[in-house]
């Protein structure tokens, strides 16, 4: 008598999946078709001659030693400020990501996610403008920005890095007596340390960015020379600027990257 062998039952299908990924299509396809993009404009040789004579009106940079040292002091203030801002963020993120992770009662995780929500929900261009208000023209507003868009960011981070944590070392350091401030120090923080300084790093590579762009509305640094510059039409000392704005982003990738590589070997 032979035996029939069973195959086993193919999964259900996620239907859900499915309908995510067909509207996610059409709200391409209706973003395409609402848009009044013109790229044949783009292509004519009117567009390509302007381009091209604004490209040429870039060479070449200024590299008068003046100029050159004003360059380095602006590109010194925009990385404070990246570095500052970052700094602050990681203070205010770490006393909010502890309440935020649920470890206070779900009372507080509620409000202060909510402060979380509103604090990275605003771009660092709007914070900008209502802190220069307050503060001045000049980095300081422009670093108070930077670290509170971050601030948002990395408490959600840090919060949710807290929950995902194995919570079986601090539970044993507890049941053998240890207080709840040492357990969490001794266990659940060592765990999550490596990825909050890996958060940390990513989001200082990203405000040496914004930085260099907060200048645009009077915060200092590489961004205000550059708005100042092209509000004139020096183009040649624009580019100066551009490049230096460059240089700082690849330095700043290049010792972020490594700085992740020994964290994580």
């Amino acid at each position: 008598m032979k035996q029939h062998s069973h195959m086993p039952k193919p999964p259900p299908r996620d239907w859900t999946i499915i309908a995510l990924m067909v509207l996610l299509v059409a709200l391409v396809v209706a973003s395409f078709a609402s848009l009044p993009l013109k790229w044949r404009d783009f292509f004519t040789f009117d567009a390509i001659n302007s381009a091209t004579e604004l490209l040429a009106g870039f060479a070449p940079p200024e590299t008068s030693t003046p100029f050159l040292v004003k360059t380095a002091w602006a590109t010194l203030e925009t990385m404070s400020m990246s570095a500052l801002g970052t700094l602050l963020a990681v203070i205010a993120g770490l006393a909010l990501g502890l309440p935020a992770s649920g470890r206070l009662g779900q009372g507080p995780r509620v409000l202060v996610r909510a402060l979380l929500n509103v604090l990275r929900s605003i771009p660092e261009l709007v914070w900008a403008s209502i802190l220069l208000i307050a503060a001045g023209l000049g980095p300081f507003g422009g670093t108070l920005a930077l670290a509170a868009h971050t601030a948002g960011v990395l408490g959600r981070l840090f919060a949710d890095a807290l929950e995902n944590a194995a919570p079986g070392p601090e539970q044993t350091l507890r049941t053998n007596g240890a207080t709840a401030a040492a357990a969490f120090f001794y266990a659940t923080l060592p765990q999550t340390l490596p990825q909050m300084l890996s958060y940390t790093l990513y989001r200082w590579e990203n405000n040496i960015r914004a930085a260099a762009i907060l200048g645009v509305v009077g915060a200092g640094g590489l961004g205000q020379m550059l708005k100042y510059h092209l509000s004139l039409f020096q183009m040649q000392q624009a580019a100066t600027v551009i490049i230096a704005m460059l240089v700082l982003v690849a330095v700043v990738d290049a010792a972020s990257y490594a700085l992740r590589r020994a964290l994580t070997r």
